[in-house]
């Protein structure tokens, strides 16, 4: 695949925030670029307006027959239309991260992997590499606050890629740096089993090129069999990793904090985001930062005026009486990261989470510790269960989750019922969270929350 003779590309699943993030890097380069996705979104809304051509109904009579290259994702069924018709008719087609594949061949590639942490650490070194400067292509899971954009190019050639774990898609890359952020029991739909997705991380690490780095989070599991020829561990406030936070002190619903290395400090770091997960996961972009060169004080100046990304502890309301924060948390981790977190920032304030479960598998798999997690919250409301690519499992369901909540008030809800129970109901630390469609909440919910209604001090 040779990627630069490219004239023609179409994507089937085009809206997908890794597909999309592909499809403009063709864009970019004058590649005509078409496509399907099942439905349309401010996202496919946006492709359109950048000039792509994509349509919503599965039917080979819309498709570009001319096209050199077809790009699919994995969440694509093998017996969609278009996708068969182009295999029974040898076009190249390829998976999104055969893509990326060749990128990273091409590129000196940052790449970053774990089960949680990745889009925002990925986003942070992407941006610090951009504000500062030196440059970078950035292909990212999430859409960044600062560029709204989840891509973005440069004459330098030097990749910043997210590598998802998903159908052992980032196995196909070949990084210089590969950072690792977690190796947590998900995806088991895939693996099978915690052991299986320990595996394929340690394979990741393989896969980077000689005299690459490591950059890895002290204390994973697996630690000992992790690859690459330099390894620097990263921790939140271990002494014993090579870089780590100290010194952390909270402000303005964010951090402030230094960076210690072994051989070099950087001092008074101001992070505008909250989560202190989100302190590591700058340990990690400033350790892969100071690698590649950049200044210090280009450094600190990118960090202070990162803005997060959409959906990662996303502020959405934020003042003396209310505060409203939307997550893509769908793993028990994540979401024991995030109540933690915003209950440290806000303390005093009653917490609610709206939580909507992602695929049947992982409700069945972790329900125990979906509800161990939810139960850091006051008030906690289920959704029922999101599918996307899955059928129902019998006996799986949100009620699985309610049941094992037995510390707080719990109740599972219907969507249509959650303007009218918000409207009746106090929520002065309120979170909605989860990978679904639960974001189709969030204007609704700032306009109940910014409207009629306002939160008195009441806790």
């Amino acid at each position: 695949m040779d990627l630069n003779n490219i004239q023609r590309v179409y994507f089937v699943g085009i809206g997908g925030i890794g597909m999309s993030a592909i499809a403009r890097f063709f864009n970019e380069k004058g590649v005509h670029v078409s496509g399907y996705d099942r439905t349309e979104t401010g996202l496919t809304r946006q492709l359109t307006k950048e000039g792509m051509r994509i349509h919503y109904s599965e039917d080979i009579t819309l498709i570009d027959k001319d096209v050199q290259l077809v790009v699919y994702t994995p969440a694509i069924p093998s017996i969609h239309e278009e996708l068969k018709w182009y295999k029974a008719n040898n076009y190249e087609v390829v998976k999104r991260s055969d893509v990326l594949q060749e990128i990273t061949r091409e590129m000196f590639a940052v790449t970053v992997g774990g089960t949680h942490g990745k889009t925002t650490t990925s986003t942070l070194i992407a941006h610090i590499l951009r504000d500062s400067g030196y440059g970078c292509n950035a292909f990212l899971g999430g859409i960044s606050a600062n560029y709204n954009q989840n891509f973005w190019s440069s004459d330098r050639n030097v990749a910043v890629i997210e590598a998802d774990e998903y159908d052992r898609s980032f196995l196909k890359l070949h990084p210089d740096i590969a950072v690792l952020t977690a190796m947590d029991a998900d995806h088991l739909d895939i693996y099978g089993t915690e052991e299986e997705v320990q595996d394929a991380f340690v394979q990741y690490s393989a896969n980077i090129k000689p005299n690459g780095t490591l950059v890895a989070r002290l204390g994973l599991q697996r630690a000992a069999d992790l690859k690459g020829d330099n390894k620097l561990w990263y921790h939140l406030q271990d002494n014993k990793a090579g870089v780590y936070a100290a010194n952390i002190k909270l402000e303005d619903g964010g951090y402030r904090f230094d960076v210690i290395k072994k051989d070099w400090t950087l001092h008074d770091i101001h992070l505008p985001i909250g989560g202190t997960h989100n302190i590591e996961n700058t340990v990690a972009a400033v350790a892969v930062a100071h690698l590649l060169g950049i200044g210090d004080d280009k450094i600190k100046a990118a960090i202070a005026d990162f803005k997060g990304i959409r959906r990662r502890f996303e502020y959405l309301i934020r003042n003396d009486y209310q505060v409203y924060i939307d997550d893509y948390a769908h793993h028990p981790e994540e979401l024991r990261a995030l109540i933690s977190s915003a209950r440290e920032l806000f303390p005093g304030k009653k917490c609610t989470v709206i939580f909507q479960p992602h695929l049947y598998t992982r409700t069945r798999d972790f329900a125990d510790g979906f509800a161990e997690s939810l139960s850091l919250a006051d008030e906690v409301l289920l959704l029922p269960i999101y599918p996307a690519r899955e059928l129902p499992i019998e006996g799986v369901s949100s009620e699985m989750i309610a049941a094992k909540i037995t510390k707080v008030p719990v109740q599972v809800i219907e969507k249509e019922n959650v303007q009218d129970w918000l409207k009746s109901h106090n929520v002065p630390l309120f979170i909605t969270a989860g990978a679904g469609d639960i974001d189709q909440f969030r204007e609704p919910v700032q306009e109940i929350l910014n409207g009629e209604r306002i939160i008195t001090n009441e806790n």
